[in-house]
């Protein structure tokens, strides 16, 4: 059984289709069939036992009472007259003995059931059941109790016989088995057309899947992303919606293969600048040592510390990269609910180090939002060191959170209004701003942690010279229930 299960589940789905298609129409034809097979054996078998029920009926009353007489002295009397009835008619005794009544020249077999009609006379009941005769032939057989009123008394009781009456089965069988030769041609039929439609319903059905799979193939072959499955627009059945997922899945991959391929051009792009200066630091102050000729100590100094600060610009960049790397999979395994404020005011120690000249004021009011605690603190953070960046020498930033908005408002230049709508764009810095630390990955870093917590960031002019960065938190100004 298990063999037949492993070969049928290694059929392509329309074979497998066709064939349960035709075993359902088998089994439903196969039912239909032998119900029918079975009405109509009790229809002809009905108007047979109503033949013989009424041949009894018909039977001279005073008949019965001229057994012991006549059918004990002539084995072959017509006194019951059954002659006429082309079937076959005898007495049965209690013990079996039997007497013909009319001139059939076979005797129907005697079973312990007609026997015990005669040991137990009810001339108003009868029974019916099919039997042989003598020369093997098929009977239906219908015993009635005979009661003698005149008889010798056996046991106490009048002594009593059983009529038997048969009618031969032959054309009635043979009506059956043609009905069953047709139900089963007609089935066969059936089952066959079953199949054919099946497979070629399979074969209309799957036709999509077909498409779909080379699709699939095609692009598992090729890496052409580009393919896209042909979707009729009202269609909205499984298919439709399958072709529409994979449609949406190609497209999804496909930008985000030209996301990655941009990040690894603009990436070594980034890191090649800073490489360059580093290696030419370095090969100066090796050369220094190789030939002997120091290096004067200002100059030292200051390549050492150019060293230094293109090294932590290379950490750095490679950080914001990771950050960039990190799928929103991984990001989620580490969401939970945690206390806006307490995040802002944690960036906030860490902006105050940073530009010590400047003053930072803060307003916050408690909003609890579902998010990674250090992404979340990281985008903090460089607003803020944005807003530190831009500041001049001994200006302001004012921190506001007021349900779930958070704004960070500096007085430096501003941002040129041509250049707001590149601000999250990757690597990209503002001209004025290329002479300053930083990757240019800050605020994509922003725009990617906000837009994963179903928030919205913008950077706007402010009223009185600055910029006001804004961003929007989805969540609730009150704990839930399973956050103590």
């Amino acid at each position: 059984m298990r063999k037949v299960v492993r070969r049928f589940r290694s059929l392509p789905i329309r074979s497998r289709l066709a064939l349960l298609v035709a075993a359902a129409v088998a089994f439903a034809v196969a039912a239909v069939s032998v119900t029918c097979w079975f009405i109509v054996q009790g229809k002809l078998y009905g108007e047979l036992n109503n033949d013989l029920q009424s041949s009894m009926r018909g039977m001279p009353s005073d008949a019965f009472d001229q057994l012991t007489k006549t059918c004990l002295q002539e084995p072959r009397s017509d006194t019951l007259g059954m002659g006429r009835l082309k079937s076959y008619a005898q007495v049965v005794t209690s013990d079996g003995k039997v007497c013909l009544v009319n001139d059939s020249t076979a005797q129907v077999k005697i079973t312990d059931g007609d026997k015990a009609v005669a040991k137990n006379p009810d001339p108003d009941s009868g029974t019916l059941r099919n039997g042989t005769d003598s020369d093997g032939n098929a009977v239906r057989v219908l015993t009635t109790a005979v009661v003698i009123k005149d008889g010798p008394v056996v046991r106490g009781v009048v002594a009593d016989y059983a009529l038997v009456i048969a009618v031969p089965l032959k054309g009635t069988q043979s009506t059956l088995n043609e009905l069953a030769l047709i139900l089963l041609l007609v089935s066969g039929v059936g089952v066959l057309g079953a199949g054919a439609a099946g497979l070629a319903v399979a074969r209309a059905g799957l036709r999509p899947v077909d498409k779909l799979t080379e699709a699939v193939e095609h692009v598992a072959r090729t890496e052409d992303l580009s393919i896209r499955i042909p979707v009729e627009e009202d269609s909205e059945d499984e298919i439709a919606r399958l072709s529409h997922s994979f449609n949406s899945m190609t497209s999804a991959l496909a930008s985000s293969r030209e996301l990655q391929q941009q990040l690894i051009a603009d990436a070594g792009h980034e890191l090649r600048t800073p490489l360059t200066s580093l290696r030419t630091n370095i090969e100066l102050l090796t050369r220094s040592e190789e030939t002997g000729r120091p290096i004067p100590a200002a100059d030292r100094k200051a390549l050492l510390a150019s060293v230094k600060a293109q090294m932590t610009e290379l950490a750095s960049l490679i950080g914001d990269l990771q950050e960039l790397s990190r799928s929103a999979g991984q990001q989620g395994e580490r969401v939970q609910v945690i206390a806006l404020e307490d995040t802002v005011e944690s960036a906030l120690l860490r902006a105050r180090l940073r530009g010590p000249e400047l003053t930072i004021t803060a307003d916050l009011e408690p909003w609890y939002v579902r998010a990674e605690p250090a992404a979340l603190e990281r985008a903090v953070v460089n607003i803020l060191d944005n807003a530190v960046k831009f500041s001049p020498e001994g200006g302001t930033i004012e921190v506001q959170l007021y349900e779930g908005v958070l704004t960070v408002r500096d007085h430096g230049p501003g941002i040129p209004a041509e250049e707001l709508p590149h601000v999250f764009d990757r690597f990209w810095r503002s001209p004025s701003a290329r002479a300053l630390p930083g990757s240019g990955l800050g605020l994509s870093i922003v725009a990617r942690t906000v837009q994963q917590v179903g928030g919205a960031v913008t950077l706007a002019h402010a009223r009185g010279g600055g910029t006001v960065a804004t961003v929007r938190l989805p969540g609730a100004a009150a704990p839930p229930p399973e956050v103590p």
